[in-house]
């Protein structure tokens, strides 16, 4: 042991200045550590709520995050193939505007092969580790989801068995996946509870699905097929109020979400692209430019809300956020179809009209949905938005029936529409942005100080 005498004169021939200098080069290095820690991982992001522990699981478990995968897009290519099929069911016309029988089955199959797009991207967000078997997963499903696209046409009783089939194959697909990986967690688990509850409404739903087979067969309807879907997203907006814990990646499940509605609009802009056949008049030109500016405006609408309005690093287990996205695309389809419908002299006037006014409500009323539970923080008055954009639409539905038979005004009354709604986002956006800097400026000065 070394003697005090010794030790008290060791210390006092240090030089001060390096002693000092030693302590706030530490103190300066573990404050920066700490900032980066907690700015890279978002530790506010996995706090432990009273009772929970899921927030620390998620912190170990998903330390990074969750980036999209090439074979994500690939797979989201076969949805937007199946649901340009399903599109063609709009083209059989009776009575001025589209079969009663065909339109029906076009809601069904679209809100359907939606659903499944949204079940499967809902495991890998949670589960998915880029591992052979997921991989092999995606490619039964891609393959079988070919089935239901070839089914999609006006003659659908004669393919019902295959849709239904390959139907509730991909739901028990799905299913199987949570099964598989409930054995990667002991009983002490808390995700146990959620697989459980996961895998349990895929695998009733597949039921319902295949009962549907029966119920085709001998009553030639289908009135299974949509019970099937409705009690799928019945039971995930119940799961979602009870599992308000069960936190996901959130980040990397609003790009997926986001992407999709990207590759809906593709499917729009290629719609657009068959007003410029034919020969060229001022009409045809007119309706093309109303045609594109609308979905310009639409475009723009979801990017500023998505970037500006969103809070992208949210806890929340995601569930309402799907499942707002399933009428969002769907609503975003019945647009396009809409404005393939203007150019149909098959369709009369006014349901041209009410189809449009219907999917621009749709689709703006799921829209602002969003933002009740997944706006950032720092958003004030979302309430009187919501109220500027209601009374806005009502106005628009007055107007557009007023002006039913005469499509030139109605187009463009839809245009305005449109970039009035895509102002009001724009400047609730900035506003909210320019707030948030107006928040981290002083916290980054504070910490610069510090240091």
């Amino acid at each position: 042991m070394v003697p005090r005498v010794h030790y008290i004169d060791f210390c006092s021939r240090l030089p001060r200045i390096t002693a000092q200098a030693a302590c706030s080069f530490f103190v300066a290095a573990v404050k920066t550590i700490a900032n980066t820690c907690k700015k890279e991982y978002n530790i506010d992001k996995y706090a432990i709520p009273a009772g929970e522990e899921q927030g620390l699981m998620n912190f170990i478990e998903d330390i990074k995050e969750k980036k999209v995968e090439y074979i994500e897009l690939i797979y989201d290519l076969i949805f937007v193939y199946v649901i340009g099929r399903n599109n063609k069911l709009l083209q059989h016309f009776e009575n001025g505007f589209v079969r009663p029988e065909a339109f029906a089955i076009y809601i069904v199959f679209t809100l359907a092969v939606i659903q499944i797009w949204s079940f499967s991207m809902y495991y890998i967000n949670i589960y998915g580790k880029k591992s052979i078997r997921e991989h092999i997963f995606f490619f039964i499903n891609m393959f079988l989801l070919y089935f239901v696209g070839e089914g999609a046409r006006a003659d659908w009783y004669a393919f019902h068995t295959q849709i239904h089939v390959a139907w509730a194959l991909i739901l028990a697909n799905i299913g199987v996946q949570y099964v598989i990986e409930l054995t990667g967690h002991d009983e002490t688990s808390l995700s146990r509870k959620r697989i459980r509850r996961m895998a349990g409404i895929l695998f009733a739903e597949a039921a319902i699905v295949a009962a549907a087979i029966f119920e085709c067969n001998a009553l030639q309807t289908s009135w299974l097929s949509l019970a099937a879907i409705i009690l799928g997203m019945a039971a995930v907006v119940l799961f979602g109020q009870k599992g308000s814990h069960d936190f996901v990646d959130f980040p990397h499940l609003s790009e997926r979400a986001m992407l999709y509605v990207v590759f809906t609009f593709g499917e729009m802009i290629i719609y657009v692209a068959s007003y410029f056949e034919g020969s060229f008049s001022i009409r045809g030109t007119y309706f093309a430019l109303m045609a594109f500016l609308i979905v310009v405006g639409l475009f723009l609408s979801y990017g500023v809300f998505y970037d500006r309005i969103i809070d992208r690093e949210k806890k929340t287990n995601g569930l309402r956020y799907m499942f707002l996205h399933i009428f969002i695309i769907f609503a975003l389809n019945n647009i396009t179809n809409s404005l393939k419908f203007m150019q149909v002299e098959a369709i009369e006037l006014v349901p041209k009209m009410l189809f449009l006014l219907i999917s621009f409500l749709l689709y703006f009323g799921f829209l602002f949905a969003l933002g009740n539970g997944h706006a950032k923080k720092i958003c004030s008055g979302y309430g009187g938005l919501w109220l500027r954009v209601t009374l806005l639409s009502t106005v628009f539905a007055a107007v557009m029936f007023l002006l039913r038979e005469n499509m030139l005004l109605n187009i463009a009354v839809s245009v305005g529409y449109v970039f009035l709604i895509f102002a009001g986002i724009y400047s609730y956006g900035m506003r909210t942005s320019h707030a948030e800097n107006m928040v981290q400026t002083p916290e980054e000065n504070t910490e610069e100080k510090e240091v």
